[in-house]
């Protein structure tokens, strides 16, 4: 299937995408990752779903903060366009788990060797030499940085890592845990029923998550929560949770950042 993106007035990112989704190495490297993810490691998708669902809240995200007027790091730094931005955003959210399908364990390491040839293919002729190497220097830094405990240094790559823990709901939490056992991690992973992103009447993005349980607390403190502390956007970020489950529907928990 392919990953369909409101490109808007985005040309560029209207031609990266075409050529994303007709990549057929990019398609096999992201089911390799996803067998060493789902099949050999026991943790959940990382595959195509996965990218597709990071990839249309990263956009959401950066759009957002556009909004609001909050500028760009390649625009700021290097001189480039918010459109430049979202190109950047889209390859990142599109290459940040390709080394899975060499290792789980540091795969963000790996993700680096695939990403950097994989970005120059899919930007050669869209870009001159100088402004393709400066958007793929910020696709490796979005790749990079969207490991928990890596500090992000872009609004872009801040976008990327927040996009990537939103992925969070209906067990396919980031977080490993043993199936079959009965225990936090794998009641957490089944207590988040919905994301939703908005505008914040405060701040620029507004994210809201709807439970079942309790236990859904344990994937936002642990993962969420976590990952935004590591962002150059969290000042920009309203972080609200509630839960709605059968025993537990008069019991409201309010998480702000």
């Amino acid at each position: 299937m392919p990953i369909n993106l409101p490109v808007r007035h985005n040309p560029k990112l209207a031609q990266v995408l075409e050529r994303i989704n007709t990549d057929e190495e990019l398609h096999q490297l992201w089911k390799c990752a996803n067998i060493n993810a789902v099949d050999r490691s026991g943790i959940s998708d990382h595959g195509e779903v996965h990218i597709r669902i990071v990839a249309n809240i990263a956009l959401k995200l950066l759009r957002l903060l556009r909004d609001a007027e909050v500028p760009m790091s390649i625009v700021t730094d290097h001189e480039m366009t918010y459109e430049d931005a979202e190109v950047v955003v889209i390859l990142g959210a599109c290459c940040h788990d390709l080394g899975i399908s060499i290792h789980r364990h540091r795969h963000e390491e790996y993700s680096l060797i695939l990403a950097d040839r994989k970005a120059r293919e899919l930007l050669d002729g869209i870009y001159d030499i100088t402004d393709r190497t400066t958007v793929t220097s910020e696709v490796l830094h979005a790749v990079a940085a969207h490991r928990s405990d890596e500090k992000c240094l872009t609004i872009e790559a801040s976008v990327l890592k927040l996009a990537d823990a939103l992925d969070m709901t209906k067990g396919r939490s980031r977080i490993p845990f043993e199936t079959g056992t009965v225990n936090i991690h794998a009641v957490s992973a089944a207590a988040i029923d919905e994301v939703s992103l908005s505008a914040g009447e405060d701040k620029p993005i507004r994210i809201d998550i709807k439970m079942n349980n309790s236990a859904g607390i344990f994937q936002i403190d642990e993962l969420l929560k976590s990952k935004l502390a590591s962002t150059t956007i969290i000042q920009y970020v309203q972080l609200f949770a509630r839960v709605e489950g059968e025993s537990e529907r008069n019991l409201v928990e309010f998480y702000s950042l």
